[in-house]
């Protein structure tokens, strides 16, 4: 981790607005010295806010029944007030000599973090060696931030822990440089969420969209308002916070081709968030087809069982499944727009062409690939799908941004019940 040091008040103290920062349980010992992590709760951007930073100048930060003791009474006051955690973490292990006493300090910061997921937003930033069955802890919140030479796994020697290893396989969202970066970027992350599953996201004032028609969420979206969330894991599907008109949205881009198994992975979690905070899901439809069928199963349960508003922009090809999983009736989306050059077909367009007009399979060889080509423009075309009911509106590149504004503006009052169940099983 390089020569850099700092303690636990500096990482809560650079996290807090100024002079915000307010300490509990300073005096709860461990053994023979104070617990080795300090917790408290104060202000980011006027927001409410619960943390914990591991202290490694008290035993190396290890876990002990005192630390536990700290995080569980901070997760139960979030739980009462409804307001986001952020653990910070960097520690040597557990007090072993603690035995199973450890053992159950441990399963009682999982169990809590487990009833708050859902229910308020939680950030693990990872400064330092996060293993074993604290990797666990930290892999329990719904978003991670990793320092560049951090280590995290379940492997308590740390082989396959290093930030790179934990980004390739979607373990983390972002890695930065230093203790500082890591806190700027949680904070930042923090101003996309609501406080709790009860309340509306914060509102930012109106900027100009990217107007860059080369990037189309960045077409839409205000200003500097997007944060790419999953690094390139599951590429080329991108997922993203943003905001349109100053409001926060959860999106989700396709980006052609295939959606492998990663990709739908990453956007089955994303729409899981947004829906669990009711943040608007827009989602960019522009792929042929899924690489696994259980993946496909599992994304079209969690688009159907999400109540957030949802809206779809069929913008290149969206083939059979992509189609009824993203933008189709199984997805309940409210509104689905296309660009005027998209294409909506039940099978790969090329494949329809052939199927459904048997006088292109009878042209030349030479001339065949023309005529499909002119077959799916005419028949497989946005006005097509328009026409036939499965799209709401055509709308050109340069109207998109206005139309979803008035799109999430109508949304935010959406109200939808659903029928009584724990949970659904396809997961």
């Amino acid at each position: 981790m390089g020569t850099e040091k700092y303690s636990s008040y500096d990482v809560l103290n650079a996290f807090f607005d100024d002079g915000s920062f307010q300490e509990t349980d300073a005096y709860l010992k461990s053994a023979d010295g104070i617990a080795e992590a300090v917790t408290g709760f104060g202000t980011v951007d006027g927001v409410p806010v619960f943390a914990f930073a591991q202290n490694v100048d008290q035993c190396g930060g290890a876990m002990s029944k005192a630390q536990a003791k700290k995080i569980t009474k901070l997760y139960n006051a979030a739980l009462k007030t409804g307001a986001p955690v952020v653990g910070f973490y960097n520690s040597v292990g557990g007090r072993l000599e603690q035995k199973y006493d450890l053992l159950s300090a441990y399963g009682d910061i999982l169990r809590k973090s487990s009833k708050l997921s859902g229910v308020v937003p939680q950030i693990s930033v990872v400064l330092g060696n996060c293993l074993g069955t604290s990797a666990l802890i930290a892999a329990s919140a719904d978003y991670i931030i990793m320092e560049k030479d951090a280590k995290l796994g379940v492997d308590t020697v740390g082989a396959k822990a290093s930030a790179d290893d934990n980004l390739k396989d979607g373990n983390v969202s972002f890695i930065c440089d230093g203790y500082e970066a890591c806190v700027d970027k949680a904070k930042v992350l923090l101003g996309y969420f609501p406080a709790n599953n009860l309340e509306p996201a914060p509102a930012f004032e109106t900027v100009p969209s990217y107007a860059n028609p080369d990037k189309l969420p960045k077409f839409f979206a205000d200003e500097n308002s997007l944060l790419c969330v999953g690094g390139g894991y599951g590429e080329p599907v991108c997922t993203a916070f943003g905001r349109v008109n100053g409001y926060p949205v959860g999106i989700v881009v396709t980006k052609g081709g295939e959606i492998d198994s990663c990709g739908a992975k990453k956007i089955m979690k994303h729409v899981r968030f947004c829906d669990a905070f009711s943040l608007p899901i827009i989602t960019i439809v522009d792929a042929e087809k899924f690489a696994s069928l259980s993946d496909a199963s599992k994304l079209i349960s969690v688009y159907a069982d999400a109540t957030a508003p949802k809206i779809a922009v069929v913008s290149g090809t969206a083939v059979g499944a992509v189609y009824i999983a993203l933008a189709g009736a199984t997805s309940g989306a409210d509104l689905v727009y296309a660009l005027p050059e998209a294409v909506v077909s039940p099978v790969a367009p090329k494949a329809a062409a052939f199927i459904l007009d048997e006088t292109i399979g009878d042209a030349p060889v030479a001339e065949q690939e023309t005529r499909a080509d002119a077959f799916v423009k005419a028949n497989l075309s946005a006005v097509k799908a328009a026409e036939d009911g499965y799209v709401d509106d055509i709308v050109d590149q340069a109207e998109l941004r206005e139309k979803l504004v008035s799109a999430i503006d109508m949304l935010s009052s959406k109200r939808v019940s659903t029928l009584p169940k724990k949970h659904t099983t396809n997961i």
